[in-house]
């Protein structure tokens, strides 16, 4: 059998459709009833306010087909709420300070060792040092360390905090850090054997970092067991360094570590 619709109203009856039209503030249109002609001044729920020429206010109903746009039939509706502005973020986290400008460097210091690890310190954290006004500089090497402290001479407006790789109690490594750590000088380490480990492998589309056999170097083998090439693992270093876009690509034990720092040398977290 054949299937009518229920609405028998002829074709050349029914009502066209017309367009939605945001009442947004200085909008002019029409009410044709009244043929009141102004400027919409505002639009709460179900009714907006026009303003014509002589400042004279009427309000009307936002009904269907209510209103006149330049000669053309719309329907006026209320303009959808504007997202909340959310407060822009540094790579690590913080509240960015549109257009502040880097602060005079402090007195105190952070060192990093590792080139690697001061890169990454730089991405993520580097707009928080400009502004609080830090200096973060190379440490090739914890040996060079006690020279550096005994040199740079921490005190209460210089403070002194150092990041090194990997750093195991027991080791010769934590002696020396353990020997310079004062109550203006920190020493911290990440438990990564190398900053790449740093990244979490999500960041980069692996399912994790290898294991490299004992008195292999690690970044040599990390790459061929991945399939990364192993002949310039600067370059592999500078393509992980591209996929970290913020602290999220980080593991929070470094994350931990360097807002320690950087909490230390500022005095905000106390001493």
């Amino acid at each position: 059998m054949r299937q009518y619709s229920a609405d028998l109203t002829p074709p050349w009856k029914k009502q066209q459709p017309v367009p939605e039209v945001p009442a947004e503030p200085g909008l002019v249109v029409e009410e044709p009833g009244t043929g009141f002609c102004g400027a919409v001044i505002r639009c709460e729920a179900g009714t907006v306010t026009l303003e014509d020429r002589f400042g004279k206010h009427r309000v009307f109903p936002l009904e269907p087909r209510g209103f006149l746009l330049e000669g053309r039939v719309v329907t006026l509706v209320r303009p959808s709420a504007p997202a909340p502005v959310r407060p822009a973020r540094t790579a690590s986290g913080s509240v960015a300070v549109p257009g502040a400008r880097a602060r005079v460097a402090r007195a105190g210091r952070i060192y990093v060792e590792g080139r690697h690890d001061a890169e990454l310190v730089e991405k993520v954290w580097g707009d928080d040092l400009r502004i609080e006004g830090v200096v973060v500089e190379y440490l090739e090497g914890v040996d060079d360390l006690p020279s550096i402290v005994a040199e740079f001479r921490p005190g209460p407006d210089a403070r002194l905090g150092v990041l090194v790789d990997h750093l195991v109690p027991g080791t010769k490594e934590w002696r020396i850090a353990e020997a310079v750590t004062s109550e203006h000088a920190l020493v911290v380490g990440h438990p990564y054997i190398d900053i790449w480990e740093a990244v979490k492998p999500s960041s980069l589309e692996i399912a994790g970092w290898p294991r490299v056999p004992h008195g292999q170097d690690w970044k040599t083998g990390v790459c061929r067991a991945l399939g990364w090439p192993s002949e310039n693992t600067g370059a592999v270093w500078q393509a992980i360094l591209k996929r970290v876009g913020s602290y999220k690509d980080l593991e929070p034990e470094l994350l931990g570590r360097v807002e320690e720092l950087i909490d230390f040398v500022t005095g905000s977290g106390g001493a």
